[in-house]
């Protein structure tokens, strides 16, 4: 049994679709009808123990949390019978088994151009942005954080704001006096993970970070300013987060196993209740209906509340629809190149010297030439193309460089089973899957990642050549890399397949080779044997790229406090940028193409224009409403969603792509019709005007009308009509833009044209 228990977390961890672990006894969510609580009961908590005990015949001692902010409901250990039994109740919206996530795993401040807050903020000064910034709580739910980083340095930071309700919990080898004006908060959430985990984990019951993950992505979104910060020399300089001034309150729902649904549900609930204004979630578990996903409807609470949720993407690109954290009300963030590089070289037997990134800081490998080889045996079955750990045999790798093909397993991974076989150095060469997306890694011995052209050429030269060689030398750290920013070929696609009428992903950040905080229970690679220590480490993902939105987010909440979550996202979208530094529009490292909105959504993140956008696309949670009354769902299915059991779906947008989203994605069936109504808010200048411009591929005709909005107050709102009409069919998906401008702003939307999509 136990083999069957570790065996399904390793296809968990591998493949996030396995979402379930089976036991006679597993977690459920319990989803409850809150108006149906008879006022004899004091709490729900008491409810929905007595509802457990007598609907499912089971002890209340079977409820793991009661949820009261997020979700409205419990999760309990239930059989299957139990599970029947609640579903058959008045009071049950619905049961839903525990879902399993995974996370999706400095110079990028200068690279977005907020290392000097000075002339930024426009009708700000430094001082009263700073002030304000003080008063903004971004909460993380990862896997804990290493709170001895100097990156949650409190000095000259004012007291913490009175309205904080959350604490620094006790733990095995955390103490609550860690925490301080900087780090407010750190709690762990458990219950799930332990259940399902057994007594497989030994880890510790403790809000610490043994991973690092949680620790990178907290520094990143709010991190202080820290000098002569690097890893092992790379990167070398101040490291920072996006909001320095912020306050930090992690909450651990993530343990080696991956991140229960159940317990991420109670983070985000106490994270509500705590008083957070931005929930940072850089984990995610695929796409599903909205009233089946944990974090869909947490975040819609949280929305409701005037929380703004940021969630990564996926790192399931370069493929189509491969999206996670889809929901509207959710900011879903792809990741991009920065324009620092760390270069590595191989010389080849041939006299050829070919370029490629590594973060190894070791001993070097001399200046000799040493034998290169490579274990591509097809149709044998074997792995040892892949370096997969068992594939290779030391007589034949004992004093050589190894070529190995990237994928399948961790690329740092890769090069441990080189050296434990007795390999001295290795290429990691790039397929088809990551094109020529180079990230680079901390190797424990001399390794040099290279792009999928350049690994196609040292894989000839080694069918051809009778005596390969190779020698590897590093480069350092570069700026001033061109292109940037690339999308990165990881970084998950559209369409979205929940719902089509809704474009994602929204923005790209930051997301390849980021300086940030790191926890020193673990080395830098992650790697068991990896005995180094290091208080910064650089990694790549959409996790990432999303606590830099999220950062973002908490100086835009900082200048205009006043702003919904949706006015925010509004600002970071319409100001997105989608030119790269060479004035091309922008790559994607998959195949070096030009990048589309199914990779890049509205462009790639300008805090300089967001911070003043001029207009704003604002959306109410009574319209969320109607557009989740939009989707085909039952009334309990779309209560489950709203967390509202009074909810009766009288007023619906009829089609979903009529919400007042920044952006577009027409979908054209039977009609060749298809027209939108959209409502601006001017958050700029008094007689502000904007003349519209339509952008549209051959074959769409787009017609706006107004052409021209004249806002006579900040503060009001105006419609427009935007009628989309397909002039023919086509098998691609296209793309266009609306943008609203003057001589100060560009608020710009993209435009997505698919035809009879099949979802």
């Amino acid at each position: 049994m136990a083999s069957l228990l570790w065996l399904c977390f390793l296809v968990a961890i591998l493949h996030p679709s396995c979402f379930t672990i089976t036991t006679a006894k597993q977690t459920y969510i319990v989803q409850m009808n809150n108006h149906q609580k008879p006022t004899s009961y004091l709490t729900h908590h008491d409810w929905y123990e007595d509802s457990l005990q007598s609907l499912a015949s089971t002890n209340p001692d079977a409820i793991l949390y009661s949820y009261t902010n997020a979700y409205h409901g419990f999760s309990a250990s239930l059989d299957l019978d139990q599970v029947e039994a609640l579903r058959q109740s008045e009071s049950v919206l619905g049961v839903y088994e525990d879902t399993v996530y995974q996370l999706h795993t400095t110079r990028t401040p200068e690279f977005l151009g907020i290392e000097n807050e000075l002339g930024l903020w426009s009708g700000h000064t430094p001082q009263q942005l700073n002030a304000a910034s003080h008063d903004v709580i971004i909460g993380v739910l990862d896997t804990g954080v290493w709170p001895e980083s100097k990156s949650f340095d409190d000095a000259a930071m004012p007291a913490v704001p009175a309205r904080w309700k959350g604490e620094c919990e006790e733990g095995e080898d955390f103490k609550p006096t860690v925490c301080n004006k900087k780090l407010i908060g750190a709690r762990k959430f458990s219950k799930g993970f332990r259940l399902a985990a057994g007594a497989i984990s030994k880890e510790k019951e403790s809000p610490r970070d043994q991973d690092g993950h949680g620790t990178h992505t907290s520094t990143t979104a709010a991190g202080a300013q820290v000098g002569n910060a690097s890893l092992f020399g790379f990167a070398s300089g101040t490291a920072r987060g996006m909001s320095v001034h912020a306050r930090v309150a992690t909450y651990k729902v993530c343990w080696k196993t991956g991140c229960f649904g159940s317990d991420i549900l109670a983070g985000m609930d106490r994270a509500i209740s705590d008083g957070v204004d931005v929930l940072s979630m850089s984990l995610g578990g695929g796409s599903a209906p909205y009233y089946r996903d944990t974090i869909a409807i947490g975040a819609f609470k949280a929305m409701e509340m005037g929380v703004f949720v940021s969630c990564s993407a996926g790192n399931s690109g370069p493929a189509k629809a491969s999206l996670a954290n889809v929901a509207p009300w959710i900011m879903t963030v792809g990741a991009g190149t920065l324009d620092r590089d760390f270069p590595a070289y191989a010389v080849l037997g041939n006299g050829k010297r070919v370029t490629g990134v590594s973060l190894y800081s070791g001993k070097g490998m001399g200046d000799k030439p040493i034998e290169l080889v490579y274990f591509n045996d097809k149709g044998t079955g074997s792995s040892s193309n892949l370096c997969m750990p068992g594939s290779l045999q030391p007589d034949a790798v004992r004093g050589k460089v190894v070529f190995c093909d990237r994928g399948v397993n961790p690329r740092v991974e890769k090069g441990q089973v080189v050296k434990e076989a007795g390999g001295i150095g290795m290429i990691l060469g790039n397929t088809a899957e990551s094109g020529e997306e180079l990230v680079a890694d901390s190797h424990m011995l001399p390794a040099v990642a290279v792009g999928r052209k350049i690994g196609d050429e040292i894989r000839e030269y080694l069918k051809t050549e009778k005596n390969p060689k190779a020698l590897l030398s590093f480069g350092g750290t570069v700026l001033g890399v061109k292109p940037s920013p690339v999308v990165a070929a990881f970084s998950s696609r559209g369409p979205n397949m929940v719902t089509p009428q809704i474009l994602k992903p929204d923005v790209i950040g930051p997301g390849v080779n980021i300086l940030a905080g790191w926890s020193e229970g673990i080395g830098p690679t992650g790697l068991e044997m990896d005995t180094r220590k290091t208080q910064f480490n650089i990694m790549s993902g959409t996790s990432m790229s999303c606590p830099h939105i999220s950062g973002l987010a908490a100086l835009i909440k900082a200048a205009h406090p006043g702003w919904s979550p949706s006015a925010i996202k509004s600002a970071l979208m319409t100001t997105a940028y989608t030119v790269d530094n060479t004035k091309s529009p922008l790559r994607d490292a998959a195949g070096g193409q030009f990048s589309t909105p199914f990779a890049h959504g509205a462009g790639h993140v300008e805090p300089h224009k967001a911070i003043s956008p001029g207009l704003v696309y604002d959306i109410s949670t009574e319209e969320y409403i109607a557009f989740v009354c939009s989707l085909g769902y039952d009334i309990k299915q779309v209560q489950a969603v709203v967390n509202r059991a009074n909810v009766t779906c009288a007023r619906k947008l009829g089609d979903p792509g009529r919400l007042n989203y920044p952006s577009f994605s027409v979908l054209f069936g039977k009609s060749r019709v298809v027209r939108y109504t959209r409502q601006l808010t001017n958050v700029g200048l008094a007689g502000s005007a904007y003349d519209v411009v339509a952008e549209a591929p051959e074959g769409v005709q787009v017609t706006v009308k107004p052409k021209r909005l004249v806002f006579k107050k900040e503060g009001d709102k105006m419609r427009y009509t935007v009628t989309f009409v397909s002039r023919k069919s086509n098998s691609d998906d296209l793309f266009g833009s609306i943008t609203w401008k003057n001589a100060e702003n560009q608020v710009r939307s993209p435009v997505a044209f698919g035809w009879a999509r099949v979802v």
